[in-house]
């Protein structure tokens, strides 16, 4: 598709529900858009691809740039997992393979010269292809280590793009903020089987939603960042400061979505609980318990769930695409409270790629118990696309991605190679409605780990909503 701009959307009948993770758009007030094939969207469960409030956004091969694009939405959801035909099919080897690449353990591909050199180019290609400003790209095995850094992280004093800058990692947060509640599991403080009414009040219907189908985004409960009040609110004021039970009040007036337990679909609203039950359980705020009994066990020293909208210098600078006039903008300060324990944490790749194996592993932070408790992926609807207790299996990749306005992340680890992979860039504008993320996640592993290819055909991925200014 090379369309930058869409007609305009008609707001839905009443009772009708979007997908999954679409949401708003910032600096005006906004209608959601109709859903294409709704049923079958529904019926995948919204997969992982619940990403992503998709947008109206051309590639820069042959399509507008970003100060032309047309309206979009931003997202605080994974981002899409689907591919783009414009930067290649889905199908065949890497051009690695077939010229005979050599392989490492895992059925990965070794990363010799020539191997390195393709990942360069490539992924400056896609880079250009997606409009990307900036990428922090890690990849490592026993056997190799790939890690650079393209692009500018600051638009304006055209500051370079460093492998040590910190960034905003979006859903990639529901990893630790899970991580916090299998540390009180696995210390006997609480059970994954408890109903959330238990830890905190006025759930609607609490008795019967346990704290793991709140991990396994099984709960049936509304997912806040959909309501159409909770859009404006925020987007008028993009550094308002928000606390977990306004959030949650958002979510409370709208009914269940189906019986707890009955299937899969991404909610925020799922995290927003347990980030509560850490703090209820710990007596203590969820960031400071993640500090004490993720991050400072897990040797995260540059990981951060900020209270405000403070950044880690040094940091990278994030840009999105304005609804009103398809604007860029500087989402830097963007106060992250309205998202907290579902997406407000910072890190960097150092972290990300240690990250990466522990989450995968369970070491140091859990036993044997608790970590498979955390590895018990759950059908998506999608085949191959798994979810467990705060994170996803695509393709034999463990892990989580991320996106927020300006920033987008993966995280994944291929336990059969022990490889890890991580991706940070500082837009979430997508192309050709796929994903910037996902775009290089596919690309890439094509190339290193071909077999297993971070990717969902097109046909599985969910169909984009488009929102206007009314």
């Amino acid at each position: 598709m090379t369309s930058t701009r869409r007609p305009r959307p008609t707001p839905p009948r009443p009772g009708t529900r979007p997908r999954p993770g679409t949401g708003p758009r910032p600096g005006a007030t906004l209608r959601r858009g109709t859903v294409r094939r709704r049923g079958a969207v529904r019926r995948r469960g919204a997969a992982l691809a619940l990403a992503g409030l998709l947008a109206v956004y051309g590639c820069s091969s042959g399509a507008q740039h970003p100060g032309s694009a047309g309206g979009r939405a931003v997202t605080a959801e994974p981002a899409a997992l689907g591919p783009s035909a414009a930067l290649g099919d889905t199908g065949g080897s890497s051009p690695s393979m077939a010229l005979g690449g050599p392989t490492a353990p895992g059925g990965v591909v070794a990363l010799t010269p020539a191997v390195t050199s393709e990942l360069d180019d490539t992924i400056r290609q896609v880079m250009s292809q997606a409009s990307i400003p900036g990428a922090i790209i890690g990849y490592s095995t026993p056997d190799g280590d790939y890690q650079r850094a393209f692009g500018i992280a600051d638009k304006i004093a055209g500051t370079p793009m460093t492998p040590d800058l910190s960034t905003r990692v979006g859903s990639i947060t529901k990893t630790f903020t899970t991580s916090a509640v299998l540390r009180l599991a696995d210390q006997n403080r609480l059970n994954l089987d408890d109903p959330i009414a238990k830890y905190v009040p006025d759930v609607p219907g609490g008795d019967a939603i346990t704290l793991r189908q709140l991990g396994t985004m099984r709960s049936g409960l509304y997912n806040y960042t959909e309501d159409p009040d909770f859009e404006r609110a925020l987007f008028s004021h993009p550094d308002r400061a928000y606390t977990p039970n306004q959030l949650l009040a958002y979510a409370y007036r709208h009914a269940s979505d189906f019986a707890p337990g009955s299937r899969f679909e991404y909610s925020n609203t799922n995290t927003i609980l347990l980030g509560l039950v850490v703090e209820k359980v710990a007596g203590q705020p969820l960031g400071d318990f993640l500090k004490a009994q993720v991050f400072g066990p897990a040797g995260l020293d540059r990981t951060v769930l900020p209270t405000d909208a403070a950044f880690p210098d040094p940091h990278v600078r994030g840009y999105t695409i304005l609804a009103t006039n398809g604007s860029l903008q500087d989402t830097t300060t963007w106060n992250p409270s309205w998202i907290w324990a579902a997406g407000a944490a910072i890190s960097d790749l150092r972290d990300l790629r240690s990250w990466s194996r522990t989450l995968a592993t369970g070491t140091p932070l859990f036993g044997q118990a608790a970590q498979a408790q955390r590895l018990r992926f759950e059908d998506t609807g999608v085949p191959d696309v798994g979810y467990g207790f705060g994170l996803f299996t695509i393709h034999g990749w463990l892990g989580h991605n991320g996106s927020l306005p300006g920033y987008q992340a993966v995280m994944v680890y291929l336990p059969s190679a022990r490889a890890s992979l991580v991706i940070l860039i500082n837009t979430d504008v997508p192309c050709q409605d796929s994903q910037p993320s996902t775009l290089l996640a596919r690309a890439i592993t094509r190339i290193v780990s071909p077999n297993n290819v971070y990717t969902l055909s097109p046909t599985e991925e969910p169909d984009s909503t488009e929102m206007s200014p009314r």
